[in-house]
């Protein structure tokens, strides 16, 4: 990624996220831009912590989840920010899992309804 700054706008355009949710990642410490009197930049750093942010948001991660991860890095390094990745993964993978078992019940269900519900009407 280039060194480029983004401006607020252009950082709403390139995530394609409304103004809303960008000063709310910014209120819950999850981007901190450079200040310029009212003008906020966004750097390479920013740009690749909302690039992460979105994908935590992608699989299902809670915010307060994906700040500590997020704080994982600055405090720990990278590999401690892995291996805590894995272990949220596996969790949220198992989730996964539990949803898509239960949706399938639930389709299942709903179809043999609606197949019960055609046969009385033939």
């Amino acid at each position: 990624m280039s060194d480029k700054r983004l401006s607020f706008k252009e950082m709403c355009a390139r995530f394609d996220v409304t103004p809303r949710t960008l000063r709310y990642y910014e209120y819950i410490e999850l981007l901190q831009p450079e200040r310029d009197g009212r003008a906020r930049w966004y750097g390479p750093r920013e740009c690749a912590r909302m690039t992460l942010i979105l994908r935590g948001r992608k699989f299902g991660f809670a915010l307060e989840e994906i700040r500590q991860w997020l704080l994982i890095y600055e405090e720990e390094g990278t590999e401690a920010q892995m291996r805590r990745w894995i272990a949220l993964a596996d969790r949220q993978l198992a989730d996964l899992a539990e949803q898509r078992a239960q949706i399938e019940e639930n389709i299942a269900e709903l179809r043999k309804l609606r197949d019960e519900a055609e046969a009385r009407l033939e």
